[in-house]
């Protein structure tokens, strides 16, 4: 878990922050819009690698924070590290803007995008411009997308 020596520690809670705003909080567990059984934030497994199932019972909300602190931590940080090494010597802002995307639309579509090569190249209008591309669902752009995609820029000045 985040400690609070972590050099990543900021940047985790600038993007939990942005996921729970996006996300929503459901401390029960659900089906989530991709028909997958989830929890809190987000969450289809646990910590110890069980996946969420709709007999789970409830969760608090700060086992639900600290579910997601993990998912973003030990999952999607090292992903978009891997991807956006430049990151790694960027103020927290930045990693988390591109950490929140990441927890959205996932590390996979990170490593194959345009948006991947802008912010390698410190291209940070550019990478803004990227992504402000990422708001659609469904071929329809999608308002809450849009505002997602707005804060995660603000992150990136």
């Amino acid at each position: 878990m985040v400690t609070e020596n972590s050099k990543w520690e900021e940047s985790i809670q600038i993007a939990a922050d942005l996921c729970v705003k996006f996300e929503g909080l459901i401390l029960k567990p659900y089906i989530c819009p991709a028909g997958v059984a989830t929890i809190g934030v987000g969450a289809t497994f646990y910590q110890d690698g069980r996946k969420v199932t709709l007999q789970d019972p409830s969760i608090t909300k700060d086992a639900a924070m600290d579910l997601l602190k993990f998912h973003l931590e030990q999952v999607f940080l090292p992903g978009v590290l891997r991807q956006c090494p430049i990151l790694a010597n960027e103020k927290s802002g930045r990693i988390a803007a591109i950490l929140d995307f990441a927890f959205n639309a996932g590390t996979g579509r990170l490593q194959t995008s345009t948006l991947k090569r802008k912010i390698n190249a410190q291209d940070w209008e550019g990478a803004k411009e990227q992504l402000m591309l990422w708001n659609k669902g469904g071929g329809k752009v999608l308002a809450g997308l849009t505002k997602r995609r707005v804060a995660e820029c603000a992150l990136l000045n």
